[in-house]
């Protein structure tokens, strides 16, 4: 997107997350989400975060994001202090959380109104490239009930983009969907990723979805959530889940997670 479309594409972000520990505590219990996490990602790397449920990747993903603080530890994005949340760091959530009163286009123009400069005329221009970019050019008049879930993720995913964050993070976006929906979001999202360049980090239950889509899976250990281990995906793009390949590696993955 050009600065004409309302601003220039911001470049992507690098990742810096330094000896990160979270505690969740109340008054009868304590639950000890991540220790000591070290995590470094360059700008436009697409990385996949794995491991058994209640590692604490969420958590991650939230505190990368500012969405919550580490108790101990620092999160930066190029070299800036991550504080709380902004703009250049948005989430795409496993529900579309769309609002339901706004269609399509409201949907995507709802967050483009907090940036700075953008008049009516560029808002609508931005929308309408993302609309064709995720394939709902048709749609942009539709409310949400109107949506299947692969079109709702696809205009989650508009929306995310629309303000030209330049980290993307992603907590399990795909896992409601059915298999032939969540493969050809597969292929949408490497085409996207392609085009865009975004960081992305992803958080997934999926070991053939990290492979299909990453350039590199990070594995979490058991809580608390420690990083264990990782595996750079050196396959031709755009890649098809159901190759030998991916299933190759997965397989290779999977059995490091449960060796841990």
């Amino acid at each position: 997107m050009s600065a004409k479309d309302g601003f220039a594409a911001a470049p992507p972000a690098k990742l810096g997350v330094e000896h990160v520990t979270k505690w969740f505590r109340t008054t009868r219990t304590s639950l000890h989400a991540l220790d000591d996490v070290n995590l470094y990602v360059d700008g436009g790397e697409f990385v996949c975060l794995v491991g058994p449920s209640g590692c604490g990747k969420s958590t991650l993903l939230d505190i990368i994001a500012g969405l919550t603080l580490p108790d101990e530890g620092q999160v930066f994005a190029d070299g800036v202090l991550v504080q709380g949340p902004g703009r250049h760091r948005l989430v795409m959530f496993q529900e579309s959380a769309l609002f339901p009163w706004l269609n399509v286009f409201g949907n995507i123009t709802f967050g483009l109104r907090r940036v700075a400069g953008l008049g009516a005329a560029q808002r609508r221009r931005i929308a309408d490239y993302h609309l064709h970019l995720v394939g709902l050019a048709k749609f942009k008049r539709a409310y949400v009930p109107e949506l299947s879930g692969g079109m709702k993720q696809r205009a989650a995913l508009a929306r995310c983009l629309a303000p030209d964050p330049r980290v993307l993070l992603m907590d399990e976006p795909f896992a409601s969907l059915d298999a032939m929906t969540r493969e050809q979001l597969y292929f949408d999202l490497q085409r996207i990723w392609e085009e865009r360049k975004k960081t992305i980090v992803l958080v997934t239950h999926n070991v053939r979805e990290a492979v299909c889509l990453g350039d590199r899976v990070v594995l979490m250990s058991p809580s608390p959530g420690r990083i264990c281990g990782e595996f750079a995906v050196n396959l031709q793009r755009p890649r098809d889940i159901n190759t030998a390949e991916v299933a190759a590696l997965a397989g290779r993955i999977t059995n490091a997670l449960r060796g841990m």
